[in-house]
């Protein structure tokens, strides 16, 4: 039986999801034996070199675009700089769905920010799901509470900097390959951590660290593939709902391999913004389909 768009679509939106998640724990799993910009430098490389093989293999590896189109990409790479760096620095120091979670408020973030900033029009109904929304992510943070890991600021503060990619994303034109987009990224966070990783000291990787960096690189560069062919096959307003599944991949892996399981207010926090999340989708969707469509990112954005 053949499947249908929206089914492939959903598949490919979940196999984008699962493999960002097992490159966060493998990246996880390395944060006590090597330095963060080492770790950046190491995964970098040879994220940037697949990425560039599979552009130049797709024929997307050029740069046959406007002038204005380029400065965009530089901006959108910068703000990737800041969402991997606060990324990774929470998620070496917090629980992996509690990072996870808090990520999950990000289709609220920028549906708020498409108001405030690109005067999209948002109604009182969604507008009152983002502030819901917002409520969950507090109940993670706990500010102020005695569960409170400052490092959720800086999960907080990746959110905000996706956030700003993806309103530069949205000024894109057509003609800039998505893969060029995530190329320019890559080399971005890569020179990033070349440049922090010389105030640091090198460590040698064990053989496992190695193997790990390599699983780490391959997930990572197959979740932007499944990410981009994800914008390709199907409805967007049905394969959306299905990021979610990234969430589930985080409680697994995080109680499989680091042992770690979420309080309670952590879970009552992650059913509201799910939930919060879900129904914007499905507001947006039912616009959208009154509306002509606006240039989107892909819906399973992640930090590189």
């Amino acid at each position: 039986m053949a499947l249908s768009d929206n089914s492939r679509g959903a598949l490919l939106m979940m196999a984008s999801m699962a493999s960002f998640t097992i490159n966060d724990t493998f990246m996880k799993a390395m944060a006590d034996h090597l330095p963060l910009f080492q770790l950046l430098v190491l995964r970098g490389v040879g994220a940037v070199l697949a990425t560039a093989l599979v552009a130049h293999w797709l024929g997307m590896l050029h740069l046959r675009f406007s002038t204005s189109d380029r400065w965009l990409v530089v901006v959108r790479s910068i703000a990737e700089i800041g969402s991997t760096y606060f990324f990774l620095t929470a998620l070496f120091n917090m629980p992996l769905a509690n990072v996870s979670a808090i990520f999950q408020a990000l289709p609220l973030a920028i549906t708020l920010a498409g108001m405030l900033f690109l005067r999209e029009k948002v109604g009182w109904k969604r507008l009152a799901a983002i502030i819901i929304g917002f409520g969950g992510v507090m109940l993670i943070v706990q500010p102020g509470g005695e569960g409170f890991n400052s490092y959720s600021l800086n999960a907080l503060a990746s959110v905000a900097c996706v956030v700003v990619r993806d309103l530069v994303v949205r000024r894109m034109s057509a003609e800039v390959p998505s893969l060029m987009v995530a190329l320019g990224a890559g080399v971005a966070v890569t020179l990033f951590g070349i440049v922090a990783s010389t105030q640091v000291a090198w460590v040698a990787p064990t053989a496992l660290d190695g193997l790990f960096i390599l699983c780490a690189t391959g997930f990572l560069v197959a979740g932007y593939l499944f990410s981009v062919a994800t914008m390709r096959v199907g409805d967007l307003g049905f394969v959306a709902p299905f990021r979610y599944t990234g969430l589930i991949w985080a409680l697994v892996l995080g109680l499989v391999v680091f042992g770690d399981w979420p309080d309670v207010w952590t879970f009552a926090g992650s059913a509201i913004i799910v939930a919060t999340g879900l129904f914007t989708l499905w507001r947006e969707r039912r616009l959208r389909l009154h509306s002509p469509p606006a240039p989107v990112s892909s819906p399973a954005a992640r930090p590189v």
